[in-house]
């Protein structure tokens, strides 16, 4: 039987170590085991997280291996080679691709039970490869998806608007990639409809602004890498949050990547798409009402992934 107060890391690269960092604060886990190819790294994440315990809530934080995880009840996956400048996240596709195929059957062959949230880009094709060589359920494999750009877009929209960004209530949905789009036609603050809150704050021009807001969160990612290397502070706290809504059985609405079953015509593909989140992992994706413009744009996403997934042998 799994412990809901047990998790695992694999990968402690930027992004493993930087969730690692944020989950030890959140008090939500009694145990995090961190796995990583280069055992001294392991160690040594574990060795510095573990120093400041004594500043955050009593938990075990240590290196392990695959024999470790048999009792987790939530399997986070960072591992994989990183977005370098240039490139895009599906570039990273082959390469990544080659390493779930020595990751996830290790982990499903010591646990059946778990969650398994993937984070590695990228996350749609990776969150699919899950699916298909873990043979978990599918409502148990699912990808951080947009969470990260949806966040992103929150804060530009509250730094465009000077509003809290946490009154910001509005969706990137697709590929967590360059196909992404964002969800004008639902987007609110606090229930007021993001054109109408614009106005009263003098913006007028919104064709434009939507676009130019869009565009700074489809490309934040490339701006992070080209000024310090990588992205991770955001994408951990993303990881915070799925984690938060599911051993707290929340079932949040959050754009996580998973499997759809017809969802606005789309089969057998993962994309994100917001989806209730809880205890059992993805318990419902939500076919929101989208404008014909921006079922146009998803569809072409889905086209994109769609394109990557017919070149994998899996």
């Amino acid at each position: 039987m799994v412990s809901l107060q047990k998790a695992a890391i694999i990968g402690c690269g930027f992004v493993g170590s930087s969730a690692a960092f944020s989950l030890m604060q959140t008090g939500i886990f009694s145990e995090l085991v961190l796995i990583d190819a280069n055992q001294a790294r392991a160690e040594g994440e574990a060795m510095d997280l573990s120093h400041g315990l004594p500043f955050a809530r009593p938990m075990k934080i240590r290196a392990g291996n695959y024999d470790d995880i048999s009792d987790c009840a939530l399997i986070i996956i960072t591992a994989g080679a990183g977005q370098k400048p240039g490139e895009t996240r599906l570039d990273l596709v082959h390469k990544n691709v080659a390493i779930f195929r020595s990751i996830i059957p290790e982990i499903a062959k010591r646990n059946r039970e778990a969650i398994l949230l993937v984070v590695s880009n990228p996350v749609d094709i990776l969150t699919y490869v899950t699916l298909k060589l873990s043979g978990y359920p599918e409502h148990r494999v699912l990808g951080s998806g947009t969470v990260l750009d949806t966040a992103r877009l929150k804060y530009v929209l509250g730094e465009h608007l000077q509003v809290d960004s946490r009154s910001v209530h509005a969706f990137i949905i697709g590929e967590h990639g360059d196909s992404e789009l964002a969800v004008w036609s639902s987007a609110n603050i606090s229930g007021v409809p993001i054109d109408h809150f614009c106005e009263l704050r003098g913006h007028y021009d919104h064709a434009a602004a939507d676009h130019a807001l869009y565009e700074e969160v489809r490309d934040s990612a490339y701006e992070i890498i080209s000024r310090k290397g990588a992205t991770y502070y955001g994408v951990a706290m993303a990881i915070r949050r799925i984690a938060y809504a599911i051993v707290r059985d929340e079932h949040s609405v959050l754009p996580v990547s998973s499997i759809l079953h017809g969802e606005y015509g789309l089969n057998d593909i993962c994309m994100s798409i917001p989806a209730l989140v809880g205890r059992k992992g993805v318990e419902t994706v939500l076919d929101i009402q989208l404008s014909p413009e921006e079922e146009e744009k998803l569809l072409h996403s889905a086209g994109t992934l769609k394109e990557v997934i017919g070149g994998l042998d899996i």
